[in-house]
């Protein structure tokens, strides 16, 4: 099979499966879960490697735990360039009612 041939294959092949993936549905684990309310705590931090920054200025932007499917999983943290004007503000979980509610990390004004 020619290069071309097998270029067109794999072209064809990821085309089938993204119409197969267009109907795909994911539904959190109700057992854990409920109207954004997370009802298993999530695991403390983990202690990250902070390296030394790409370029003068940047912000280090913590990882923290994320809320997937019916786990938490660790998203890790990363560099990020400033934005002028603003400041970092960490993710947060927070406790709400039996339940734990994740408050997204953002950029503040300030």
């Amino acid at each position: 099979m020619t290069q071309r041939k097998w270029i067109n294959a794999g072209l064809a092949s990821g085309l089938v499966m993204a119409a197969a993936m267009a109907g795909c549905v994911v539904v959190p684990d109700q057992r854990h879960y409920a109207g954004g309310v997370v009802m298993v705590a999530p695991p403390p931090p983990r202690v990250e490697v902070i390296g030394v920054a790409p370029n003068p200025g940047y912000v280090w932007i913590g990882g923290y735990w994320n809320w997937v499917g019916d786990r938490h999983e660790w998203v890790g943290g990363h560099w990020e360039a400033p934005h002028p004007g603003h400041h970092w503000v960490a993710h947060e979980w927070v406790r709400q009612g039996d339940g734990w509610h994740l408050r997204p990390g953002h950029w503040e004004r300030g």
